[in-house]
C-alpha cells in the first residue's frame, strides 16, 4: 500500500499540472465523470468544481480513502483497470491523470473505458514522455549510478507509449477522433523534499530504496544530490503525453 499522504505531497503535486489541460478536453458540464485512477484526487476536486457529477477509482484502497475524506461529494470506489464495477455507457466522459502507464494490458484498458463510455462519450487521458521526465529520470540514474538496479517492476507501458503508437491503439479499441499532445513545464521543488516524499510514497519503482540498508539508501541518496543539484533553482524539466479521442 502507498503511503497517500506523502503521495500527495510529491507525485500529486506533480501530476497536477495537467489537469487543467486534461479536463479541457472534456465538455464543460459534462455530467457523469469518471476519474480513473484518481490517486490523492487531483482531477476529482478539479472536476467537481467545474459542476461535474464525479464517480472515482483507484487500486490502493489508501488512495482511495484519502480522496474519500478530501471530495465526499464524489462516489470514490476502490477499483482497477481492466475490470470497473459499472455498468456499460454508464458515463458521460472518463478521465485518467498518469494511471494508463501504469495497466498491465493497454488495449484491454482502453476497451474497457469505452464500455463504461456512452456513445458520443469522451476519454482524456495523460502518462509521461519517459525521455524527457526529468524529475523521476535524476533517480533512476542515482540507482543505477550506486549499483541498485534491477529491482524495479517491468513497464508493460513502454511498447504504447508513443504517440503514433497510442492513437491507433485507441482506434483498434473502438474511440473515433483521437489526438495525442504534448504538455511541458518545469517542476520547482525542493530537491530534498523531492527525495524524501517520493522514496516515501512506497511506491513500486522508488519505495525500494528506501528498503535498502541504511548504507546503500545513503549511497543513492549522495548520487541523487549530485545529478539533482543542477535542476535546484529552475526546477526539473517534464513532459506529458495527453490524449483524448469520443466513443461514436
Amino acid at each position: 500500500m502507498v503511503d497517500a499522504e506523502a503521495y500527495d505531497r510529491g507525485f500529486a503535486r506533480l501530476s497536477r499540472c495537467t489537469v487543467a489541460a486534461l479536463l479541457a478536453r472534456v465538455p464543460r458540464g459534462a455530467g457523469r465523470l469518471l476519474d480513473v485512477g484518481c490517486g490523492s484526487g487531483v482531477v476529482t476536486g478539479a472536476a467537481l468544481a467545474l459542476g461535474a457529477e464525479v464517480t472515482a477509482v483507484d487500486a490502493d484502497p489508501a488512495m482511495a480513502a484519502l480522496t474519500a475524506r478530501r471530495f465526499p461529494g464524489a462516489l470514490v470506489l476502490e477499483a482497477a483497470l481492466p475490470d470497473l464495477p459499472f455498468e456499460d455507457a454508464a458515463f458521460d466522459a472518463v478521465a485518467g491523470n498518469f494511471v494508463i502507464n501504469h495497466v498491465p494490458d493497454t488495449g484491454a484498458a482502453l476497451r474497457e473505458l469505452r464500455r463504461v463510455l456512452r456513445p458520443g462519450g469522451v476519454l482524456a487521458l495523460s502518462w509521461w514522455k519517459a525521455d524527457e521526465m526529468t524529475a523521476t529520470g535524476v533517480l533512476l540514474d542515482a540507482m543505477e549510478a550506486a549499483g541498485l538496479t534491477g529491482l524495479a517492476p517491468p513497464r508493460p507501458f513502454a511498447a504504447d507509449a508513443a504517440p503514433e503508437r497510442f492513437a491507433g491503439l485507441l482506434a483498434a479499441a473502438g474511440f473515433a477522433g483521437a489526438e495525442v499532445e504534448d504538455v511541458r513545464w518545469r517542476h520547482r521543488v525542493d530537491p530534498g523534499a523531492w527525495w524524501t516524499d517520493v522514496v516515501g510514497a512506497g511506491g513500486p519503482r522508488f519505495g525500494v530504496i528506501g528498503r535498502q540498508p541504511a548504507a546503500v539508501a545513503a549511497r543513492v541518496r549522495a548520487c541523487y544530490e549530485r545529478l539533482a543539484a543542477p535542476y535546484a533553482r529552475d526546477g526539473f524539466p517534464v513532459c506529458a503525453h495527453l490524449a483524448h479521442a469520443t466513443r461514436p
